[in-house]
């Protein structure tokens, strides 16, 4: 946070009404799964944290106006183990006094943990899911949704490419239904910009080992022949979800091109490199508490843990329902060290932000582009827009 941010900040706190003589205590609970471990690099490792540690530092960043408030924030960590049941542990966070729940799961398990908690008045937070069927068609109404959409990271990505002139697209995807869907974002993006998919091709995912002895070598010789003979193109896009094969693209390919998405410039929420808009402090806090970057699961864990706690500041309660209401409607918005404050779409509950585009050294760009224009806001030509939703929430 910079200086000025700080100072108003502060400012902001003191003008707030006086803390009544009760203090109000707000425990939310962090649900979480364990992450593979089968990453291409050894630098993208899940450490044992993820998640939790951005969750604490907002609690932390919570408690700072609390103190003027009369509020303490807490975090109540769950973090399933293997073929633990998501729901079992969700609902004894519930029967713990923490009935808003920092949720980093699949969809499937995120829809099942809504449904049980719904009699429960219970408030989810999103944080890692980027399924867009879970804003659309299969929306739930006590689910807030910090992590980006698959559609938002595919259109941050695009409106560069299509900036940059880069229109031709060679698209590689891979043999998992993550990576269809994945490539499905992406075809819709160069839709919706104006680019073009020249060719599509597949790498089928043999189960070997990603981190082997051979590996260089067996990539070193399987890329080339994918990428060979491809219609003339300017960029090559990968919609590897599943980690298999995208970071391999770069410097491998047939034909000497840029290489987008799962590997070299990437569209991600957050990433350790970033610095601007006072990220810096951020970054430096976090590293300093758990002596590693901050990603974007972390950074996700913590706008949530933020936007639960400046609800609370602002309407005086951490119910559930009067949270929603606030963090839903026109009154609401947040810093996040992006360049811009935050808010979230009414219509599907998904929080509005903009996409880091990132070569894992520095931050290369950040989407929405200039000259990508919308009646409301820039933001919401990232996604789908609200005349083509079809959330209907209940």
């Amino acid at each position: 946070m910079t200086k000025r941010c700080a100072i108003g900040a502060l400012i902001a706190a003191l003008s707030l009404p006086p803390a009544s003589a009760d203090s109000l205590r707000v425990k939310f609970g962090v649900l979480r799964q364990t992450h593979s471990s089968e990453t291409l690099s050894i630098l993208d490792l899940p450490a044992e944290d993820d998640t939790l540690a951005g969750a604490l530092v907002g609690a932390e960043d919570d408690n700072t106006t609390g103190r003027f408030t009369g509020q303490s924030f807490a975090a109540a960590d769950a973090k399933l183990a293997p073929g633990e049941d998501a729901v079992a542990a969700a609902t004894r966070l519930v029967d713990e006094g923490a009935s808003l729940l920092i949720v980093d799961l699949p969809a499937e398990e995120l829809l099942r943990v809504s449904d049980a908690l719904k009699p429960r008045g219970a408030l989810l937070f999103n944080v890692s899911a980027p399924d867009d069927s879970l804003r659309e068609e299969s929306c739930r109404a006590n689910v807030i949704h910090v992590a980006p959409t698959r559609s938002m990271l595919a259109d941050g990505l695009a409106q560069y490419l299509v900036w940059k002139q880069w229109r031709r697209w060679l698209l590689i995807k891979g043999s998992h239904p993550a990576d269809e869907r994945l490539a499905a974002a992406y075809r819709a993006s160069a839709k919706k910009f104006g680019a073009r998919i020249v060719d599509e091709r597949v790498y089928v995912d043999t189960e070997g080992g990603r981190r082997s002895d051979s590996g260089s070598v067996q990539t070193q010789r399987l890329i080339p022949p994918l990428t060979q003979n491809a219609p003339a193109y300017d960029v090559l896009i990968a919609a590897d979800e599943s980690e298999v094969f995208g970071e391999y693209l770069p410097y491998r390919s047939f034909d000497p091109r840029p290489v987008a998405g799962s590997g070299g410039l990437r569209p991600a929420s957050w990433d350790a490199a970033h610095e601007q808009w006072g990220a810096t402090q951020l970054q430096n806090r976090f590293f300093r508490q758990f002596r590693r970057g901050m990603n974007a699961r972390d950074h996700q864990a913590w706008i949530a843990a933020r936007m639960i706690g400046e609800a609370t500041t602002r309407i005086g309660s951490a119910e559930p329902t009067a949270l929603r209401g606030f963090l839903t409607g026109p009154e609401f918005s947040i810093a996040a060290f992006k360049g811009v404050r935050l808010s979230v779409r009414p219509w599907n509950q998904q929080l509005r932000q903009p996409i880091l585009l990132t070569d894992g050294r520095m931050t290369v760009s950040v989407s929405p582009q200039e000259g990508f224009l919308h009646q409301t806001t820039e933001l919401d030509t990232l996604g789908v827009d609200k005349p083509e939703t079809k959330c209907r929430l209940q």
